[in-house]
């Protein structure tokens, strides 16, 4: 998915800040950049949020990268507080 790393590259990412950002495995992400493995839905979802595009666009199927209007309860999974650390 070479769409995958021209978003990475205009957002001037490198494949780990990507990891840090989406909790997405660097050597599974370099799979998908590579066309070797699909992200996931939720996957898919998480690159959609940091590269402010559509899951559309992200599994190729349109060519317009520009998100659709997201709900209120659409929140990147690293800033949902379900998914912060238990103490």
């Amino acid at each position: 998915m070479n769409r995958l790393k021209e978003l990475r590259k205009k957002k001037g990412l490198t494949q780990v800040k990507v990891q840090i950002e989406t909790g997405i495995d660097q050597a599974d992400y370099s799979k998908m950049e590579h066309g070797k493995r699909y992200p996931t839905t939720e996957q898919a979802k998480e690159l959609s949020f940091l590269f402010e595009t559509s899951l559309d666009y992200i599994y190729g199927m349109t060519d317009d990268p520009t998100p659709y209007p997201r709900s209120k309860n659409a929140v990147p999974k690293k800033k949902r507080k379900d998914s912060e650390p238990k103490i």
